[in-house]
This record gives structure tokens, C-alpha cells and sequence, in this order.
């Protein structure tokens, strides 16, 4: 009986031996059974509501360069300068006293500049302006005693050897940030004497005949509130990150400033370059640290109020790009975030506001926030990051050529037309901005949801005279492999790179020409190989 049981035993065992393997394919056939109908019933409906969604975020986008650029475009064969729109003669029989200029105050905020501080204060005492009716107002929230005292002297050396009224002005701490500077920094009391103010970053080095250029609009048309001038760049030659940079920034100053200027007279101050009405400052409410876009804020609020801005793009002031791609990365951030905030915070007080035209408005929701931020920033993304890689595996929500090629490549070029010296930098330019288009995106979703980093704020890192790049710029042993390794960068490089692998061994396209070189890129600013990297020492 021990025996029987015993066999009995084993033969379950033999049985149980034997009826594993067709478990086994019941399971695995129960998969592609599951996998082949959350393929069909789930997975290609989504991937093909998707390919229509980047559709109408695609041809948004175009129409949108298009009509911008056709604007700017008008603007310039019709030769419609901003002198000939606004009226900026001087009085040159009034301008023989001094005192037919008006007050201007020029304001530096900075913090821990010591690479820049001298250019940037040199540069505007030496502003062509009369002495008696100009103030340089040097808002120093630097922690670093040593940089605070080399700033002091700065401007203490100016006042004595020069002449030149400049005030130095501190604060206790840094509450937000620069604009809590340049809050603080208009409640003295001489500023109410300033009729007008002009604001510039710490590596701003504005040409000396910039006031007598920018003055003249506000004094003679009551209505303007800012006239915005264009940025130069003086060190974009230094490396592929800041050749790339110039690219867009070029393209945002000759057609999307432009633009807004030539349509609705209103478009986003660029936070410096620029100079201000004060009464417009005051009557806007003055700084707003609410958000990182403290400059488009106030923009917005005084376009909401009827204010006039009016862009000169032939006044240039030199500048600086940041050269490493983590301080570029903080600027792309605030840039970013503070817009998606401050869109989320202002958007009912835009439709509710009187005195601008409907017409206004309506550039003001859907061309400068949504088509041009919201939009644009996710198609980039989820078009050539998420979407034809996901087209590799799932082939059958097909994404038509003209959407997959002839629309890219449009917007592509008129993308481009700012720079037409790095033409042939195109194809490297396209793929660095969808990488940073998701750096971008990611800093969207915290403005809106107001995450922890929406009021972020990090200064823009600056190296001065970078013609000693030598001396300056090096690579540096100390430099750790945690900040230059970004995860999420490098996963999606891995995920487009198994995309890539798949379509050339497994499908009979070239779509893997797309998305080969674009995982290339996300492997680059992955694990940091572009610009510059910098000793913090």
C-alpha cells in the first residue's frame, strides 16, 4: 500500500511534469491573445488619435511661423521702421540745455557678478547722457563679501574719477529675487524724479549713444510705455551650444518681436535692454515676484492697461549666452516655467480686461502663450520623441509624408531665416531644440501644476570676456559624473535608439533616419557633451 501511494506520488509528479509545458503555452498564447487585442482595440486607436492631435498641433505651429513671419516680413519691404511709426526726433534747439533731457535712471541689478561687473557698469556711465540728469543705480544682491566690495569700489571709482552719479544699493536678503531687486530698488527717493528707466542685466554692455536712440520715442509719443531694443551676442562663436542658441534667439528678435510690435504694438519685454516710462512701471502695479517671468508680467500688465511697447531692432546691445549646458539649462527653465505660471494666473484677468481691443486679447491667449509656448513646446516633444518611435512598434496608425517631412521641414525653415550664416547647422539645431523641447515641457507642467521648483530661481552663469577662453573655461577633473548625468534625457535616447535598432532590422523604411541621429542628441545632452564645462572654483 506505502508502495502504491508511493507510485501514486510520483506519477502526479510525472503527470504535473507533463503538463507543465502546455501550461506554459496556454499562458504565453493567453499574452499575444491579450497583447493582440490591446493592440487593436486599445493601442492603435490612441496612437492614431495621437497622429491627428500632433496633426492640428503641427499645421497650429506652422501657421503660426507663417503669420508671424509674413507680418515681419511686410513690416520690413514696406519699411515700416519704428521711427516712421513713432515719432523720435529730437528737438536739437532744445537740446542745447541740459535740462531738455529728461531724468533717466539706469539700473544693474546683479548678484555674485564678478566676472561682468566691471563691463556692465562701465558701460553705462559712459552712456552719452548729461551728467546731471542721469542715475546709475547698481542693485548688488551678491552674498559673496569680496565680490560686494570689488562692486562697491567700482562704482565708488566712477563717482570720484568721473563724475558720474552712481548709487550703490544693497539689500538684506534676496526676497524675490531680482524682482524684489528692482522693487526695492525704485523705492528710494530719488527715483521719483527718474521720468524715465533703463534696466540691464549684469552682461549687458549697451552702446554709449543707446539713450539718446531709445529716449526720444518715449518723450515724444505719451502712449509708449517701453521700447524694447535687440540683443548681440558677443560670444556665440565660442561653442556648437551658443552657435544654437543665437539661432533662436535671433529668430525671436527679428520676426516674433517684430511682430508683435508691428501688430498690436505689445510683445514680452526681455526683462533688460529695454527702457521704461515710469509711470507705467507705477501704474502697472510696479515688480511682481510671483513667478520667474517678472518681466512678462509687467509687460502684461501694461499692455492690459493700454500701454504701447515699440521694438527697435536696429539698436544692438551686446550680451551674453550661457556656454555650459546646465546654466543654460536653469535659464531654459525659468524662461519656461514663469510664463506657463503666469499665463495660469492672468488668463481670466487678460478676457476680463477693458481697455485693450479684443483683437489684442486674442494674440495675447493664443499666439504669444498658447500656439507659441504651450503648443509649439509639446509638438516638438511628443512629435519626434514619442510619436515615430511609437509609429516603429505600432505601424499600423500610419503618419502621412507631408506630416512626417514636407511640415517639419517648413517650419524648420522658418525657423531659421534669424541666422542665415548657421544654415548649414540646421539638422543639428532641429535635433538639440526637440531634446530641450522636453526640458522645456517638463518646466511647463511645473508652472502649471505650481510645483516645487515654479518659483526657481537660479542666476544665469557668466564668464566675461571669453576671449581668454583658455584661462577660463577648462575641463576639470573634479567636474562629478552625477552633474552630467541627466536620467531622464538618457532614457529616452535608449528608448529612440531600440526604436531605431528595430525599424532597420524589422521594417523595410527609413524612419529610423529620423530617429537614429535624434538619440544621438539625447545621448549628447544626457550625459553633457555639449558646451562648455566650466570650473566653479
Amino acid at each position: 500500500m506505502g508502495a502504491a501511494a508511493a507510485g501514486g506520488h510520483a506519477l502526479r509528479a510525472v503527470g504535473d511534469v507533463v503538463s507543465f509545458p502546455a501550461t506554459v503555452a496556454a499562458f504565453v498564447e493567453a499574452l499575444l491573445q491579450g497583447w493582440a487585442e490591446a493592440r487593436a482595440g486599445l493601442l492603435v486607436p490612441l496612437l492614431r488619435a495621437a497622429v491627428l492631435l500632433c496633426t492640428a498641433m503641427s499645421l497650429i505651429v506652422l501657421a503660426e511661423k507663417v503669420f508671424l513671419g509674413a507680418v515681419s516680413s511686410v513690416a520690413k519691404l514696406r519699411r515700416r521702421r519704428p521711427g516712421r511709426v513713432c515719432r523720435c526726433d529730437p528737438d536739437e534747439e532744445a537740446a542745447a540745455a541740459s535740462q531738455a533731457y529728461p531724468m533717466v535712471l539706469v539700473q544693474i541689478p546683479m548678484y555674485n557678478e564678478r566676472e561682468v561687473y566691471q563691463l556692465s557698469i562701465e558701460a553705462a556711465c559712459r552712456l552719452t547722457w548729461p551728467v546731471d540728469r542721469l542715475i546709475v543705480q547698481v542693485l548688488d544682491d551678491s552674498t559673496d563679501s569680496v565680490i560686494k566690495e570689488l562692486v562697491k569700489g567700482e562704482c565708488e571709482r566712477w563717482a570720484t574719477e568721473e563724475g558720474i552719479n552712481v548709487k550703490y544699493e544693497t539689500r538684506k536678503d534676496r526676497a524675490g529675487y531680482k524682482a524684489g531687486n528692482l522693487k526695492e530698488g525704485m523705492r528710494h527717493a530719488y527715483v521719483r524724479a527718474c521720468e524715465f528707466v533703463a534696466m540691464f542685466d549684469a552682461d549687458f554692455q549697451p552702446p554709449p549713444d543707446f539713450l539718446v536712440r531709445t529716449v526720444p520715442f518715449l518723450v515724444h509719443n505719451p502712449s509708449l510705455a517701453l521700447v524694447q531694443t535687440r540683443w548681440k551676442f558677443v560670444n556665440a562663436n565660442d561653442c556648437l551650444l551658443t552657435r544654437m542658441q543665437e539661432m533662436s534667439m535671433d529668430y525671436h528678435f527679428k520676426v516674433e518681436q517684430e511682430a508683435g510690435s508691428s501688430l498690436c504694438n505689445f510683445f514680452g519685454y526681455n526683462g533688460t535692454a529695454g527702457v521704461w516710462r515710469t509711470q507705467a512701471i507705477v501704474e502697472s502695479g510696479g515688480w511682481e515676484d510671483r513667478t520667474t517671468a517678472e518681466d512678462m508680467d509687467l509687460a502684461l500688465r501694461a499692455g492690459l492697461l493700454g500701454w504701447e511697447f515699440v521694438y527697435v531692432g536696429s539698436i544692438k546691445v551686446k550680451s551674453e549666452l550661457p556656454s555650459t549646458l546646465k546654466a543654460y539649462r536653469s535659464q531654459q527653465h525659468r524662461w519656461s516655467c514663469g510664463p506657463a505660471l503666469l499665463f495660469k494666473k492672468m488668463f481670466w484677468q487678460i478676457l476680463a480686461a477693458e481697455r485693450v481691443s479684443v483683437w489684442k486679447k486674442w494674440y495675447m491667449v493664443y499666439d504669444f502663450f498658447i500656439a507659441r509656448r504651450i503648443v509649439g513646446t509639446f509638438y516638438t516633444f511628443f512629435f519626434f520623441s514619442v510619436l515615430i518611435p511609437l509609429n516603429i512598434l505600432l505601424p499600423e496608425a500610419q503618419i502621412p509624408v507631408w506630416e512626417l517631412i514636407y511640415i517639419p521641414i517648413a517650419i524648420t525653415l522658418l525657423n531659421s531665416v534669424g541666422t542665415p550664416r548657421s544654415i548649414h547647422l540646421v539638422i543639428l539645431w532641429v535635433l538639440f531644440e526637440n531634446v530641450m523641447a522636453l526640458h522645456r515641457f517638463k518646466a511647463i507642467l511645473i508652472g502649471f501644476l505650481e510645483a516645487d521648483r515654479a518659483n526657481e530661481w537660479i542666476v544665469t552663469q557668466k564668464l566675461g570676456n571669453l576671449q581668454k577662453l583658455k584661462s577660463i573655461a577648462r575641463l576639470t577633473g573634479s567636474y562629478r559624473f552625477k552633474d552630467r548625468f541627466h536620467f531622464l534625457e538618457v532614457f529616452i535616447g535608449l528608448f529612440l535608439l531600440a526604436s531605431a535598432c528595430f525599424d532597420y532590422l524589422y521594417r523595410d523604411d527609413y524612419v529610423y533616419l529620423f530617429v537614429l541621429p535624434q538619440s544621438i542628441m539625447y545621448f549628447a545632452i544626457g550625459f553633457q557633451f555639449v558646451g562648455l564645462n566650466v570650473s566653479e572654483d
